[in-house]
This record gives structure tokens, sequence and C-alpha cells, in this order.
């Protein structure tokens, strides 16, 4: 199953782990198969928010909402089940400066129902 283990900073400890322990650990879950996908993101000054309402575009500058730990990157993982997604994720360097929230990933619905 594929789990999205969004990892969160706050500004003070945005820089706090390099991005060769997070490029280690990436590479050992890929070399583990585990590993589907993984990015740091730039930081939350460059973000666009896009919302649609009445068919109407309007862009904010920065995230959606002002809270204290900032999305800073993602790992899409496969594990056999949550415990095994919540494993990586306490792997994941920047972990141990902020969180990681673990969420399984739902099958997006492509064809007829």
């Amino acid at each position: 199953m594929k789990y999205l283990c969004l990892v969160y900073l706050d500004a003070e400890h945005w820089s706090a782990c390099p991005d060769p322990a997070c490029a280690d650990y990436a590479r050992q879950l890929a070399d583990s198969g585990r590993m589907l996908a993984a990015e740091p993101l730039h930081a939350t000054h460059t973000a666009t928010t896009v919302r649609v309402r009445n068919g109407e575009l309007t862009l904010f500058d920065g995230p959606f909402a002002e809270t204290r730990e900032m999305l800073a990157g993602f790992y899409l993982v496969d594990a056999k089940d949550l415990n095994e997604a919540i494993q990586i994720a306490a792997g994941i360097p920047p972990a141990k400066h902020g969180s990681v929230e673990v969420r399984p990933v739902r099958q997006l619905q492509t064809g007829p129902a």
C-alpha cells in the first residue's frame, strides 16, 4: 500500500537537516524497494495557493494556512501496512526536528465506476 509521509518543520529548524542525510535515507529506502518518490520543497514564501470559487480563480502568496510548522517535503513509500509506514517515517531525518504526518494514499478512480 502507498503511504505519503509529509515532513513538517518550523522556520527555526528549516535547515537543521542537511540534504545529504535525507538523500542517504532516501537511497536506503530505494535500495529496499519501498521508495516511490521523495522531494524536499522550497521555503513557504515561494508557495502560491490557488482557489476556484464559483468559477473564479483566486491566487494567494504563501501557503493556505498560517501554522507554526510548514510543509518541507515528502516521501511517497510502499509499505505493507501502517505500522511499517510509521517505522519508515520515524527514520526520516527531519523527524528529529519537526514532525512527519503519515497518510494512506487513496486510489484515484480514473475510469468508469
